[in-house]
């Protein structure tokens, strides 16, 4: 929700897919969730540029082995930074910008396949809560969007807003949101993003 308060014309965008696809008078479905591609695609750049655990459970090497030519003999302990991966120039094109469109024709997915981008940890220690998480996710958040306008306290702008990360098990804000939702006229909205 900060990604998307912070860019309005991201928020425009989510909102109006949300309305297009719903429609007048219903609540938002998991159902809903396959056609709603933007949505997705900033549900995925937000868990690249803000994952929620900076790192998965640790690992223990099997025996020794060679990596990228550095020696790892058996036993060590090894900890995978997936925040820091997430903002690797080498893996992301402007890796420090919020940016959902590098989601919307791509293949890359949190299921762990794609190393460059394992949110949830990847192999048998993936996390067990995803299909939950996928769901639950997409839908809170577009229920958020559709349902509320978000006005930020007083005398802070989007242009302001500390974004920064306080890295620990678990990833957080460093400075907490602050807003007001306000109830937005779903009727109203849905006839004013249907028609343009």
């Amino acid at each position: 929700m900060s990604e998307l308060i912070r860019n309005p014309e991201m928020m425009k965008m989510a909102k109006a897919e949300i309305s297009e696809v719903v429609g007048h008078g219903k609540k938002m479905e998991e159902s809903d969730i396959e056609n709603l591609p933007y949505l997705r695609a900033v549900v995925k750049e937000t868990l690249r540029f803000h994952p929620p655990g900076a790192f998965p459970i640790p690992r223990t090497v099997t025996q020794d082995i060679e990596v990228m030519g550095y020696s790892i003999p058996k036993g060590t302990l090894v900890l995978v930074n997936i925040w820091g991966i997430g903002k690797d120039p080498s893996s992301w094109d402007d890796p420090l910008s919020f940016k959902p469109e590098r989601f919307l024709n791509s293949a890359i997915d949190y299921r762990g396949q794609n190393f460059e981008y394992i949110p949830f940890g990847a192999g048998r220690r993936i996390c067990p809560g995803l299909p939950l998480a996928e769901q639950m996710i997409h839908v809170m958040r577009g229920s958020l969007v559709r349902s509320f306008d978000w006005v930020l306290e007083k005398g802070l702008i989007p242009e302001t807003m500390d974004m920064s990360d306080k890295v620990r098990f678990s990833l957080r804000r460093a400075v907490p949101l602050k807003v007001i939702p306000m109830p937005v006229d779903l009727a109203a909205n849905d006839e004013i993003f249907c028609s343009s």
